[in-house]
């Protein structure tokens, strides 16, 4: 694509709810039922998606989620999830990761979705760019990503890039994200 469609981003909150659930729904409760909820303390729910769904509207009606809204006119069509290391500690390859960690960053990039509808099209460089600039907003500082690597890998049917392609997470780079190799979810 040549460029960039016209996105506008929304902080995910009581008053976008009923849009996020709605992008959630449609798309089989994300990952069969996950609800964006991977990363949070309390974690995924394996045997329940509406305790999910449960669990990040009391995230949300708390105040206690991070996540840009992307959407294209009225609809929601991705998003990108992010936080402090407190509110987002799960993250996969813990053991590995604590090895070498000598400081925790202030800032982690957890989910990013796009809707299989607008993938391809920057709604994950939009949502990715739209938390850099809140969490600038917010203080800055180091920010960690666990993109995933997409070189010479076809896309899984069905599937989606939970943590976004390393290509989003180097252009973003520039702009202050770190990554890691560590991973996430």
């Amino acid at each position: 694509m040549t460029g960039d469609p016209a996105y506008t981003t929304r902080d995910l909150s009581p008053d976008t709810w009923d849009d996020f659930a709605k992008l959630v729904e449609a798309n089989n409760g994300v990952w069969g039922g996950c609800w964006c909820m991977g990363f949070h303390p309390e974690g995924l729910d394996r045997e329940d998606a509406s305790a999910n769904r449960d669990a990040k509207r009391a995230h949300v009606e708390r105040g206690t989620v991070h996540q840009v809204l992307v959407y294209a006119d009225e609809d929601c069509v991705g998003w990108c999830q992010y936080g402090t290391a407190a509110e987002l500690p799960n993250i996969q390859n813990r053991k590995a990761y604590n090895k070498d960690l000598v400081v925790l960053p202030a800032w982690r990039i957890g989910c990013i979705f796009t809707d299989r509808s607008h993938r391809g099209q920057g709604v994950a460089r939009a949502a990715v760019g739209a938390a850099l600039t809140a969490i600038e907003a917010s203080g800055g500082g180091i920010v960690e990503a666990y993109p995933e690597q997409v070189e010479g890998r076809p896309p899984q049917r069905g599937s989606y890039l939970h943590t976004g392609p390393r290509p989003c997470s180097r252009s973003s780079a520039s702009e202050g994200a770190e990554g890691s190799p560590s991973g996430a979810g």
